[in-house]
């Protein structure tokens, strides 16, 4: 993971409403993003970033609906690098080192993140009101 996350050549940007469907439509089209950069399905990261942004978003829904109506998911990517933000605006940061433990959310994530070889960052918003979950794996 050579560049910084400003410079990965390829970038895609999704708003969604804050609904249960969000999960679904940011799954299809992180898989159309894979493929139209040039990542095949198949790649061994492809699965378990899903499952990562899946929870994300889920996390979304169920916890910041109600004072954050958007959830944007941000796409990028490099030749060695597949990265992706959750955003919505409630001012929860979640502590990603310290994600309870059990099935599904952030431990989950975290498991996954670091079983890969990845980073995952949670950056605030300026006005602290809210908050982006930025995940970083290699390829």
């Amino acid at each position: 993971m050579s560049q910084a996350l400003q410079t990965l050549p390829h970038r895609h940007v999704l708003t969604l409403p804050t609904v249960p469907k969000a999960v679904r439509v940011a799954r299809e089209t992180a898989e159309q993003t894979f493929v139209e950069w040039g990542i095949g399905l198949r790649h061994h990261v492809v699965d378990p970033a899903l499952l990562i942004l899946s929870e994300l978003v889920t996390n979304s829904v169920r916890h910041a609906a109600e004072v954050s109506p958007e959830v944007t998911v941000i796409y990028a990517a490099a030749h060695d690098c597949f990265a992706f933000a959750v955003h919505d605006r409630h001012p929860y940061q979640p502590h990603l080192r310290t994600a309870p433990t059990g099935p599904g959310g952030l431990a989950t994530v975290m498991e996954l993140v670091l079983g890969l070889g990845g980073t995952a960052v949670v950056r605030a918003d300026a006005d602290g009101e809210g908050k982006s979950i930025w995940i970083t794996l290699p390829l």
